[in-house]
């Protein structure tokens, strides 16, 4: 928008600029053509543009540029303010490379101060334009300089409006300003907080004085004593005395200054851990790619047995990629049971072995490793631990962070944060825990409720995603790692004996943490292997074993090379009672089953040794002797032994096909002597 020849006019552009414009260009042409609307110039050429009459606009065009741009008339006078501005950039240049001395170090000004002190540079240069013009055309007979003044202020107080420069609203105080700054001098325009008169002055010498002040532990001084004992000091020693302890803190606390001294007050690592350089990562972007395991506090409040308000801690399992909580045990300790838990339900809840695992320092990871024959080493590719004292390298101390604060905080038994927290919402009230002592968790209930809060977080939505964390867990897929077998946690997380132990007509019988287990191998539920039993009664095995979960065991044997072999798996051994009246239902019928089992043992062994004695000539029956009946059974077993071993009670005959096929050829009828034999007699006896 512009006057041109006394006509307010607005641009083609102005007018049809735009997805939603004041007006189509085919709208507005047609209009012209049609007399509605003034074209003041044509346009055309380099820098010429097309200019229409705003009165002339029908009215619904002018409401719609009122609608986007305002009332004409104040734009324009806008329009004119600003174009009495022009930046300045020779000012931007000297605010910009503009140092001075705050506590012993030269810094520049802030941003907002440097744009701040700009923006006021190009508003006098127009004020003081506008002052020569004025001046010049000043007729001195009439006395109009007078006026001159109020004329520049009033112009500044519209720029003030329009640009919010800060320079000063009075007569007097902004002609002073004019008249310091008329030489270009921008010094005029900075503040004298930001120059040399309110710094503190502390040469080297008397600096590495207040660090070793600031150093001691023998005696360890307060700011304010520091402050003190230097002022005794610094007349002997040709120092300027400090004139306040506020600014002696702020030279304690400059980033040049405070990196000298924090690690006396606060200790190495914290130093350590404040000013060592962090390394930006980027978390993984699919599920088991990186596991976290650490322990903490479980921050809420239960009540023992004893009625003694405890806490407890907790050992979590998470996945970096979608923060699921994935396996975790409470305990007393964060020790290797509790590890062991942990990664145990973490690889049952996940179906897969994660491709790294990180874990911190704790000595129980030690232990478990040696334990467990490399329990972790089993569960992925990469194991290792996080550096000492470096928290924020491990995300899973962030979510712990963001749990307790979004989810375990809702409780009243809360509690809360870190001591160190500053936030009062982060810290429990005692005195309401203490009057409610009697409705706190109970361990059992403690356990039950974390366990919910935990699949509340699960089911939470991640904070970049959007989505529940466990839905980001479960659609996402990791080709890298394995699927984890049934055989694959036994091989994990079971435990082999050091040394064999012997299967016996007992059983096979193991200690373990100082307690006895027996077993026995099973053909079917509840019935004994009597068939294996007669092939490794005796043999030693050694015995892998899932120690929080005596169920079942693994049998191996070990074969000449050294190396464990698989036989069975075995199950606890059948207690039945003694006295009849003690015995529950099933138990005769068992001990029965078993009393014929164990005659079918004794059969079966008969019968196979008789078998290999007859085989090779050393049966007392072919040296006309007789061998002793079986003790303790019925007749019929004896008469069953008997007969299954009948075959071998002649001697044997070499048997030749042709002499047999001769001696067949010369029978006649009436040396076969038949007889009618009765089936009913010999049924059963074949």
């Amino acid at each position: 928008m512009e006057y041109y020849k006394k006509t307010l006019c607005v641009t083609y552009e102005e007018l049809t600029a735009g997805d939603d414009p004041v007006i189509h260009g085919a709208t507005l042409r047609q209009n012209v053509r049609r007399g509605n609307i003034e074209n003041i110039n044509r346009g055309g050429g380099e820098g010429n543009t097309a200019l229409y009459s705003y009165s002339s606009l029908p009215e619904k065009y002018k409401r719609r540029w009122v609608e986007r741009r305002g009332e004409p008339e104040k734009q324009m006078a806008r329009e004119i303010i600003r174009s009495k501005i022009q930046k300045d950039e020779s000012a931007e240049k000297f605010f910009e490379s503009y140092r001075y001395d705050k506590n012993g170090e030269e810094v520049h000004l802030p941003e907002s101060v440097q744009a701040e002190y700009s923006l006021n540079a190009s508003v006098l240069n127009a004020l003081i334009r506008d002052f020569n013009r004025l001046c010049a055309s000043n007729n001195k007979l009439t006395g109009f300089r007078r006026n001159i003044w109020k004329i520049i202020l009033a112009t500044s107080e519209e720029l003030r409006e329009e640009y919010s420069h800060t320079l000063p609203g009075s007569i007097g105080r902004l002609k002073s300003m004019v008249n310091k700054y008329k030489p270009n001098n921008y010094t005029a325009l900075i503040s004298g907080k930001y120059g040399n008169k309110n710094t503190l002055k502390i040469g080297e010498d008397a600096g590495r004085y207040l660090v070793a002040l600031k150093r001691s532990r023998v005696p360890v001084y307060t700011d304010i004593q520091i402050f003190e004992e230097y002022n005794r000091t610094a007349p002997k020693r040709g120092w300027k005395p400090l004139k306040n302890p506020r600014s002696l803190r702020e030279w304690f606390n400059s980033p040049r200054i405070e990196p000298l001294w924090y690690d006396a007050v606060y200790g190495e690592m914290k130093a350590h851990q404040r000013y060592g350089r962090k390394h930006k990562t980027e978390l993984p972007f699919r599920r088991d790619s990186l596991w976290y395991g650490d322990g903490t506090k479980l921050n809420l409040y239960y009540q023992d047995e004893n009625g003694k308000i405890r806490t407890i801690g907790v050992y979590e399992v998470m996945d970096a990629y979608s923060e699921v909580l994935l396996g975790f045990h409470i305990s007393e300790n964060e020790d290797y049971e509790a590890q062991y838990h942990a990664y145990r339900m973490a690889l049952q809840v996940s179906g897969h072995k994660p491709y790294e695992l990180v874990h911190d320092n704790q000595g129980g990871h030690k232990r478990l490793e040696r334990i467990s024959d490399g329990l972790l080493s089993k569960i992925s590719r990469i194991h290792r631990p996080t550096a000492p004292y470096s928290g924020q390298s491990k995300t899973i101390e962030s979510v712990f962070g963001r749990f307790q604060s979004q989810v375990l905080h809702k409780d009243w038994r809360f509690t809360g944060q870190n001591i160190t927290t500053k936030k009062e919402s982060s810290r429990p009230n005692l005195e309401f825990i203490e009057a409610n002592r009697n409705q706190l968790y109970t361990l059992a209930e403690l356990m039950e409720k974390y366990a919910q809060a935990r699949k509340e977080w699960n089911e939470m939505k991640h904070p970049v995603t959007g989505i529940s964390r466990i839905e980001m867990y479960n659609t996402s897929e990791n080709e890298d790692t394995e699927i984890v077998t049934a055989r694959d946690m036994v091989d994990i997380f079971w435990v082999m004996t050091d040394r064999p132990s012997t299967f016996t007509s007992r059983g096979i019988e193991v200690t373990i943490g100082g307690k006895k287990y027996t077993y026995e191998v099973y053909s079917s539920p509840g019935i004994p292997d009597h068939e294996w039993r007669r092939k490794n009664t005796y043999k030693e095995f050694y015995v892998k074993y899932d120690p929080y979960d005596f169920g079942s065991v693994r049998l191996y044997w070990k074969d000449k090379g050294g190396e464990l072999r698989f036989e069975r798996v075995a199950e606890p051994y059948m207690v039945i009672h003694r006295a009849i009246q003690d015995q529950e239902a099933g138990e005769a019928a068992f001990i029965r089953r078993e009393q014929e089992a164990n005659v079918q043992d004794r059969i079966e062994r008969q019968i196979v040794a008789k078998s290999i004695e007859y085989e090779h000539g050393v049966a007392p029956e072919q040296n006309g002797l007789t061998t002793p009946k079986l003790k303790g059974v019925t007749a019929e077993v004896q008469r069953q032994i008997d007969r299954r071993t009948k075959k071998y009670s002649l001697p044997p005959e070499e048997v030749m096909l042709g002499r047999s096929t001769k001696v067949i050829s010369n029978i006649t009828w009436d040396q076969l002597k038949l007889k009618e034999v009765p089936q009913r007699k010999i049924v059963g006896k074949l």
